[in-house]
C-alpha cells in the first residue's frame, strides 16, 4: 500500500491537465517529456487527450498524439478523444485522430454515434470517409 500523495505531484498534475484544457500544446510536450505520461488521466479517467479534443485545441491533440497519447483510451463515461473531437465539429482533430488510428466506433457513446444523435452531417461524412 502506498503513503499520501506528494501535494507538489498533485500540483504538477492539476497544472498539466489546465494545460490540456487551454492548448498550451508546447508547454504540455515540455512536461510530456520531462516525464509527466502522456497517457496522465484525472479523477475522471480523462486524458490529457480527451481534455484537449473536446476544448477543441487540435494543435494539442497533435503534439500529444506524437508523443504517445493513445487515441483509443476512454474516460469513466465511456468515451474517446474522437467523440469528444467530432462533438466539438473540430475536423482538425479528428482527421489527426483517425489518421493516428483512433476508432470512430471505439468507445460510448462512439465518436459515429455522437455525430449522428447531434445532427453532426460534416463530422459523420468526415467519419465515414475510407482512410489509407
Amino acid at each position: 500500500m502506498s503513503g499520501p500523495v506528494d501535494p507538489d505531484v498533485v500540483e504538477l498534475a492539476a497544472r498539466v491537465f489546465d494545460l490540456a484544457r487551454a492548448g498550451a500544446a508546447d508547454e504540455l510536450a515540455e512536461h510530456v517529456r520531462a516525464g509527466v505520461p502522456a497517457n496522465l488521466t484525472n479523477g475522471a479517467g480523462d486524458t490529457l487527450l480527451i481534455l484537449a479534443a473536446y476544448h477543441d485545441h487540435p494543435a494539442a491533440v497533435v503534439r500529444l498524439l506524437e508523443l504517445g497519447a493513445d487515441p483509443a483510451r476512454v474516460n469513466d463515461r465511456g468515451q474517446t478523444a474522437l467523440a469528444a473531437a467530432a462533438f466539438r465539429r473540430s475536423a482538425p482533430s479528428v482527421e489527426a485522430l483517425l489518421d493516428a488510428g483512433a476508432d470512430p466506433d471505439g468507445g460510448g457513446p462512439s465518436a459515429r454515434e455522437t455525430a449522428a444523435f447531434f445532427g453532426l452531417t460534416e463530422m459523420s461524412a468526415l467519419l465515414d470517409r475510407p482512410r489509407g
